[in-house]
């Protein structure tokens, strides 16, 4: 057997293999609710046969949206939208998971094909909050500074939002600390110039991070697990880099978050990204090994063979496929093929399915 098609077991949680669908925005919501477009996309890929389906960033408030067109779980109403679409995905043989997220300073935002350019209070959006009081680009607005009462909300808005996961029925979570977002935002010296406890020096820039973990970890069923997705570094000399990473994945684990999801970059427009096939794998090494925690690695990962070593390698314990899952919606059943492994095909399709 391949390594990318091993079962991996994290908590009481099964993979039936290392591929997962990373969480991608669909920006077909309305008030937050999931519609059919999500139960399609989600379903298809549980069965296309990846063993892992991560829905997209899901507000865990209104204002955290990065568009109005974005989901969300900050009421037990999105919960119960969620509900059948999990049930579907499990059903399939695939664990459901959601991404719990705040955009912070990035929300209210129009949807990328529209432009993505920054929405005011007359076409829909809202001012959006961040760490510290400076916007993301030119042309977009100056976010408010939150108060030490807004970040113990944001806090509570995390713990709300994994409780609601649980109830929909999802089976992990995933907390979105990376891509230039809130979380992220207090993490990078580039965004947070904040002088009290949670500005400043690395342990203050942890802070906020570090408690939404442990709220999530407290309200999430002791027996399924969860992620962080990090960026491991901002791509822009005196941001967030690796060695700070490294030092957070750590505390993370320490926290009682299973597996650190590893992607990198968000947090400025300029960064200067070298993109190319696996370019961030070697930052999921690098925490695995440095920091004692289980790794995802993310980005331009398409070809069976390439997944497969940097699993085999031990380079991370399962690879996240986005833009490749959008071309392909059935591509861990085409890599098994490819791998001359076995995955298991929707008695549906079997008819369809490749000779040996």
């Amino acid at each position: 057997m391949s390594a990318l098609f091993q079962t991996l077991r994290l908590r009481e949680v099964t993979l039936r293999n290392r591929i997962a669908v990373s969480p991608m925005c669909q920006y077909s919501s309305r008030d937050g609710m999931p519609t059919d477009w999500h139960l399609v996309h989600l379903g298809s890929r549980a069965v296309g046969g990846a063993g892992l389906v991560i829905a997209e960033a899901s507000a865990v408030s209104p204002e955290g949206r990065i568009s109005p067109d974005d989901t969300g779980l900050w009421s037990d109403a999105h919960a119960k939208a969620w509900a059948p679409i999990a049930r579907f995905v499990e059903a399939q043989g695939a664990v459901p998971g959601i991404q719990l997220a705040h955009a912070g300073r990035k929300a209210s935002t129009d949807a990328p094909w529209r432009g993505g350019r920054p929405l005011g209070e007359g076409a829909g959006g809202w001012r959006p909050v961040a760490p510290s009081p400076r916007p993301f680009a030119e042309g977009h607005p100056v976010p408010r500074e939150l108060s030490s009462d807004d970040i113990e909300a944001v806090v509570g808005a995390f713990r709300d939002a994994a409780r609601r996961a649980a109830d929909a029925g999802f089976l992990v979570v995933e907390i979105h600390m990376a891509h230039g977002y809130l979380l992220h935002q207090f993490l990078s010296p580039l965004t947070n110039r904040r002088a009290d406890a949670y500005g400043g020096p690395l342990e203050n820039r942890m802070r906020l991070p570090l408690e939404a973990a442990r709220a999530v970890r407290e309200a999430f069923p002791v027996e399924r697990p969860v992620f962080a997705r990090v960026s491991a570094t901002d791509w822009v000399e005196g941001g967030w880099d690796l060695e700070q990473s490294v030092a957070f994945a750590r505390r993370l684990r320490e926290a009682g978050v299973d597996l650190v999801d590893c992607s990198s970059g968000g947090t400025v427009p300029d960064a200067r990204v070298p993109l190319a096939p696996g370019y961030q794998v070697p930052f999921a090494a690098a925490i695995r090994e440095r920091a004692g925690t289980l790794t995802g690695a993310v980005g331009l990962l398409t070809e069976p063979a390439q997944a497969d070593a940097v699993v085999a390698e031990g380079k991370a314990d399962i690879v996240l496929l986005a833009r490749q899952m959008l071309r392909d919606p059935y591509w861990p059943l085409h890599a098994a093929v490819a791998l001359g492994d076995e995955a298991p095909w929707p008695v549906q399709y079997l008819r369809a399915r490749p000779s040996r």
